[in-house]
């Protein structure tokens, strides 16, 4: 499992041109990609690393800080570009094994009492949101 986490001082996702997630405040976006053989339990290990990791404001945690964060489907994380020009898309999980990993780390997230909004997975999003700092972190499994 793979997660570009940003922090931003607002954020938004919209599909159809329809907002299914904001927040106006100190926050994260996490962009989620799944790959092959990926588990509940990493995906359990990588919302709690979400959660607790102390990249906002004087070093707090999502957790801390009581921060939104929104939580987005990204299968292009694991594109392949050593050879050609085109990605090969072959290091992404298939959705059926994807999806409920992705919405595993939403909701592990928000068993922890957070505000979680998601994006809608497969659909083509929006993402819109202010990269404060910039604070831009790479999180593997």
């Amino acid at each position: 499992m793979r997660v570009v986490l940003q922090r931003a001082s607002r954020a938004s996702v919209s599909v159809q041109g329809r907002v299914v997630a904001s927040f106006d405040r100190e926050g994260l976006v996490a962009l989620v990609g799944v790959t092959h053989g990926d588990t509940d339990g990493e995906a359990r290990a990588i919302a709690r690393k979400i959660a607790e990791l102390r990249i906002l404001t004087d070093e707090t945690s999502a957790a801390d800080a009581g921060a939104p964060i929104i939580v987005i489907s990204q299968f292009t994380l694991y594109a392949d570009t050593r050879k050609g020009r085109r990605p090969s898309w072959n290091g992404a999980a298939p959705r059926e094994v994807a999806e409920p990993l992705v919405e595993a780390v939403a909701a592990d997230l928000r068993g922890r009492g957070l505000q979680v909004g998601t994006g809608v997975f497969g659909a083509h999003m929006a993402v819109e949101f202010v990269n404060d700092g910039p604070v831009t972190v790479i999180l593997d499994s």
